[in-house]
């Protein structure tokens, strides 16, 4: 069998963090089982989705590194969803009903003061003909519900929650299609999950009791279920449900200069047993994916946390995969002398200026002390270790040590007190500039 995932958004607004951890995790589990990943477009609400989030969740998942291997899209699919909710009309597993949304608001609320739960009565099955037929002369249309089998159990393996049962008699009969002709979520879904060949749907375990409901949909349409695997919702570094999260999304983490690397590795790992770590080749996080590591406690995303593990993959950043990004001018010396000094890649554009000069002159700086330094950069050998060589010339001639001898220097040479090491950075200052830099007043 060949492993088949989806990820199905719905184009009225971009991704957030939860729906990129939701599209990690399938194409992951593709991944890891020699699968394929598709991206299927559930657009069937034309009046809220949008094709400029269609493009934008194409761009994301690219940034990502998890461009699909395929993609659908409802709104094409119309046919289908005709013929297999004509075959459920004919086996009598959907039906006509009528309530508006103010009278089943009424009937919850005397089945509430009944201490009932609030579950569909079922009062549309008691229709006639004659009904059907007054109602559509008064220019009534019907919704259609999906109605389940009281007494079929629904069962199944989870592969994150284990074993799950429901009674459908707890449950309603489902609104498959509205009034206008339109279709609900839960339907076409399914019908495409079926059509396409899913064999693992990957979701939230906010899904559940949808999960219960399309079983029955998917034994009605005569088909095979997907396994499916409802992993523990996200939420705030508080460790409750945060509207921040639902603002959170690639255009987000681009701003503030985060790398696709760094949202992989968290949202890869964040509610397993796995550690996060600062792992930039999606190789190793793919081979080391496993359901049996999830957790059932909710997954907590920090976006301090995100940070530090973004400067962490930064650091580890090779030259050939940042050179394009870095100011011109910029090689490899200069990327590996700058590079432990940074929380994003924009910062080394920070350091490249410090490297090419000006840097601002501080006039509080001992002037007889660094016009020595000038005096000793110009005559020791720039072709070996420049730094230690002055450092080691002045503490011999002067006596300092420490903050005194080294930190003039720094501030001197880069304007900042703080920074990678002088080690590294003064031969890409170089001997001219530095002697100019020490001798400025």
């Amino acid at each position: 069998m060949t492993i088949l995932t989806r990820f199905a958004p719905s184009p009225t607004g971009r991704l957030h963090v939860g729906n990129i951890r939701t599209a990690l995790h399938n194409w992951m589990f593709a991944r890891a089982n020699g699968g394929r990943f598709v991206l299927r477009i559930d657009d069937t609400d034309a009046e809220r989705s949008e094709e400029r989030f269609v493009d934008a969740i194409r761009a994301d998942l690219d940034w990502l590194g998890m461009t699909p291997d395929g993609e659908a899209r409802q709104s094409a699919r119309g046919a289908l969803y005709e013929a297999r909710f004509a075959e459920l009309v004919a086996k009598g597993r959907v039906y006509r009903a009528y309530e508006t949304a103010q009278e089943l608001d009424l009937k919850r609320k005397i089945q509430a003061g009944r201490g009932l739960p609030p579950l569909y009565d079922r009062a549309a099955l008691a229709l006639t003909d004659a009904d059907h037929a007054r109602l559509a002369a008064e220019g009534v249309a019907p919704h259609w519900r999906f109605k389940l089998d009281h007494d079929a159990p629904i069962g199944w393996d989870d592969l994150i929650r284990g074993s799950q049962h429901f009674e459908a008699r707890t449950m309603s009969d489902p609104v498959v299609r509205r009034a206008d002709g339109s279709w609900l979520y839960m339907l076409p879904s399914a019908i495409d999950d079926a059509e396409m060949g899913v064999t693992h749907v990957v979701r939230g375990e906010d899904h559940v009791s949808n999960t219960a409901l399309q079983l029955q949909m998917f034994d009605a349409l005569g088909v095979t279920p997907p396994r499916f695997a409802h992993e523990a919702l996200l939420t705030g570094a508080e460790g409750k449900l945060s509207k921040r999260l639902g603002s959170l999304g690639v255009d987000h983490f681009r701003e503030v200069g985060i790398e696709p690397q760094a949202v992989r590795a968290l949202l890869a790992r964040i509610g397993t047993s796995d550690p996060v770590e600062p792992i930039a080749d999606a190789a190793p996080l793919i081979a080391g994916f496993d359901f049996a590591r999830f957790g059932r406690a909710p997954a907590r995303f920090d976006e301090a946390e995100l940070a530090q593990l973004n400067a962490r993959i930064v650091h580890g950043l090779d030259f050939a995969t940042v050179a394009d990004r870095l100011p011109a001018g910029m090689g490899e010396a200069e990327w590996d002398a700058v590079r432990p000094n940074l929380s994003v890649l924009a910062e080394a554009a920070d350091w490249w200026r410090v490297i090419e000069g000006p840097v601002p002159v501080d006039a509080e700086l001992d002037a007889a002390y660094l016009d020595q330094a000038a005096a000793v950069a110009g005559e020791i050998d720039w072709a070996g270790d420049p730094w230690h060589a002055m450092t080691g010339r002045l503490k011999e001639a002067t006596g300092r040590k420490g903050k005194a001898l080294f930190l003039p220097l720094r501030r001197a040479l880069t304007g900042l007190d703080h920074g990678p090491e002088m080690t590294a950075l003064l031969p890409l200052i170089g001997r001219d500039r530095a002697i100019a830099r020490l001798l400025a007043r």
